[in-house]
């Protein structure tokens, strides 16, 4: 019996049994009521014949529930139908179907604008799995070829130890660069395809940059990078998260491109309507047509660094950025260093 088959009944077709059943069992109570009546001489002057009275209540009642059948049925029935063969669609890997309600049942329309938002996270984790495979095949071939290039050294008997050691931390070297390259994919394809955002949380702005420096230490005391904080004291609400990331991202690479020695400077200012955050640099600066990338992906105007990254960093922070309602910009001359402004509003 475990393995039988179960039987289903649409909801129409449940919904048409009942009525039936309901309009019967009234018809049969106002006939027995009206020949009761009848009978016991109550309506013997108002209604001649019991079967007349009944006969127009029945047919009242067939009107009224057709009506409510008709109201049902559009209101309700159809969206669930439409529900129905829409979930079968993206259960076949179609995640750009989308469903309109029009009418004004609160709890179908919630179910509705559900479904919607559940379509549409999919759709993003699709594109996200997407972009990674398409980027990643592209980007890691280098890397992988290294590791593979200096594993096979490693298996030739005639080096010598100190080679051995080299050939490893070459290996060591890209396996890292791997790492880096396969989280900045996942992270920048997070961004540009994420729909929805957790709540805003209230905190000091000046705070986080000074997280965002000290994260960074090992990078700006190998180079001897002169810091010159400048913080005015505010409290700011927004994606911290997400913020923290694009401050760690900006003074990581205003001190790649400083020279050992070099000065890298972190404002923040407020205005009336937003708050500004500077992050400038004297290193080698950008031409124009460099500024005019230098927010695409894997994008390196300096080929000098391009073993430091993969190109992605300040990709992200445009993406994140935007996804947060606040702007980046850049201003630089070859030579002269480079100065990233983000605007953030109130």
């Amino acid at each position: 019996m475990n393995g039988a088959k179960k039987r289903y009944i649409s909801v129409r077709g449940q919904f048409t049994a009942l009525f039936f059943v309901v309009v019967f069992g009234f018809f049969f109570l106002l006939f027995l009521l009206s020949y009761l009546l009848r009978n016991f001489g109550f309506i013997r002057h108002a209604v001649g014949n019991p079967w007349v009275l009944a006969g127009v209540l029945s047919v009242l009642c067939i009107l009224m529930g057709y009506a409510a059948s008709f109201f049902l049925m559009n209101r309700i029935f159809s969206p669930l139908e439409q529900l129905s063969k829409a979930s079968k669609s993206v259960a076949k890997g179609d995640y750009d179907i989308l469903l309109r309600y029009d009418g004004r049942i609160e709890e179908v329309d919630n179910t509705i604008r559900n479904f919607n938002f559940m379509v549409q996270e999919l759709n993003s984790l699709e594109t996200l799995r997407s972009d990674f495979i398409s980027n990643a095949s592209h980007e890691l071939k280098t890397p992988l070829a290294a590791i593979t290039g200096y594993a096979t050294l490693l298996q030739d008997p005639e080096r010598t130890a100190e080679q051995q050691r080299e050939d490893l931390q070459k290996i060591l070297f890209h396996t890292k660069k791997l790492n880096d390259l396969a989280y900045g994919i996942l992270q920048l394809s997070k961004v540009e395809n994420q729909s929805t955002l957790p709540a805003p949380v209230t905190y000091r702005l000046d705070e986080q940059l000074r997280e965002a420096v000290v994260a960074l230490e090992n990078q700006w005391s190998k180079k001897e990078t002169n810091l010159v904080i400048d913080l005015t004291e505010i409290t700011y609400t927004g994606q911290r998260a997400l913020l923290l990331q694009v401050w760690q991202n900006l003074i990581s690479n205003a001190i790649k491109f400083s020279e050992r020695g070099g000065t890298v400077s972190v404002t923040l200012a407020e205005s009336q309507n937003a708050c500004v955050v500077r992050v400038r640099d004297d290193g080698i600066g950008m031409d124009y047509e460099t500024q005019a990338h230098i927010f695409e992906k894997f994008y390196q105007g300096d080929t000098s660094h391009q073993g430091e990254g993969h190109g992605l960093g300040l990709a992200f922070c445009r993406e994140a950025l935007s996804l947060c309602g606040c702007d980046i910009s850049v201003e630089s001359q070859p030579g002269k260093g480079a100065c990233f402004t983000v605007t953030l509003p109130k």
